[in-house]
């Protein structure tokens, strides 16, 4: 039997902080793979860089098995944002989004720009000065202001300029989808299972099609893949103080395994697998609602002759905007869910019927 999973350690917190801080947009990750590259480099390990991005780390199994198994553990490293298209007049600037972001949640809203976050702000005409019957804004009514002495280029990215910050068990940040998952999974290769091939993926572009994953997938051909992302709590009541039944997980219960999204249905096995862990260690967890949404999963699982593939996440409320809301004991339940999954998964997990 596996040991006792171990918590999150204190430097995981330091790196959420470092890492939801920076502007890391898809197509521009740099920022957030040169974190990831430092807090890594004193794993003995080989660590590359594909052509499209993504970070991989592959340790080798410990063990004298002959044929480890070998399993891909994937996050992203990207954010939903903007990128700046052209100019629209002095220290103004057209926008577009990048990933899954409406008009209405970026207008008036504080923002960074580059790496170096410059500050800037998202502002259209005032509701009180527009023509006719108010309306819900669109990308062409919004500008980005830097001011007039502040460079911005074409194509650079800007997100959300939101600090990081712990209130006892909640924290709140940008960026959670998906550094969260980022950050459990370097967690993850610090508690290294020593009977597995690990292939570790930190991947771009999730945001805009799952591409990074794609490549990685295809490269690596593992014998079973994890998605580590974070997913939308849609657990606020409603006007009659009761639970929306369609919300997709619910903050304080635990991770959320996944039996299928848009992209994928997960493979039977592996959601045992972690199931039975969890009831195993009493650990809490839940069931994401099948529904929209997906994870790099989706992409994973379609490589070379099929990869069998299950996502776990950590739920969030208020993904996608200027700030996102977890708990703490969620995130340590899904960090040491997986640890122990990892642990105990063998290649007899995979002779079983799916």
């Amino acid at each position: 039997m596996p040991p006792t999973p171990p918590s999150l350690r204190p430097a995981a917190f330091r790196w959420l902080r470092t890492l939801t801080e920076v502007v890391a947009v898809s197509g521009d990750e740099a920022p957030a793979r040169a974190i990831v590259r430092r807090a890594l480099r004193d794993q003995a390990a080989r660590l590359t860089t594909d052509a499209l991005g993504n970070l991989l780390l592959h340790r080798p199994a410990q063990s004298t098995a002959k044929r480890p198994l070998r399993v891909l553990l994937a996050a992203h490293l990207d954010e939903v944002g903007f990128m700046i298209t052209h100019p629209a007049g002095e220290g103004l600037y057209r926008v577009q989004p990048i990933g899954g972001l409406t008009a209405a949640t970026a207008l008036g809203q504080a923002v960074w720009v580059g790496p170096q976050r410059l500050p800037g702000v998202i502002g259209a005409a005032p509701v009180h000065l527009q023509r006719g019957t108010p309306r819900l804004p669109t990308w062409d009514d919004l500008r980005l202001d830097v001011g007039p002495r502040t460079p911005v280029e074409p194509g650079q990215r800007a997100t959300f300029a939101t600090p990081f910050r712990r209130e006892g068990n909640t924290i709140f940040a940008k960026a959670l989808d998906d550094r969260v998952g980022v950050v459990t999974l370097m967690e993850l290769i610090h508690h290294a299972p020593p009977h597995v091939d690990l292939w570790a993926a930190f991947t771009v572009q999730e945001e805009v099609g799952l591409r990074g994953a794609r490549v990685v997938a295809h490269a690596v051909n593992p014998d079973v893949a994890f998605a580590l992302d974070c997913t939308p709590a849609r657990d606020l009541p409603g006007p009659d103080g009761r639970l929306d039944p369609a919300f997709n997980t619910r903050l304080g219960h635990g991770p959320a395994i996944y039996i299928a999204d848009r992209r994928t249905i997960s493979d039977p096995r592996l959601v045992r697998h972690l199931q039975a862990t969890a009831e195993r260690l009493g650990l809490p967890y839940q069931f994401r609602q099948a529904g929209g949404g997906a994870t790099d999963a989706g992409a994973m699982h379609l490589q070379r002759a099929g990869i069998p593939s299950v996502s776990v996440s950590v739920p969030a409320r208020g993904l996608h905007s200027p700030v996102a809301t977890m708990r703490v004991a969620d995130w340590d339940a899904t960090f040491r869910l997986l640890w122990a999954a990892l642990h105990a998964l063998t290649p007899a997990l995979l002779e079983q019927t799916p």
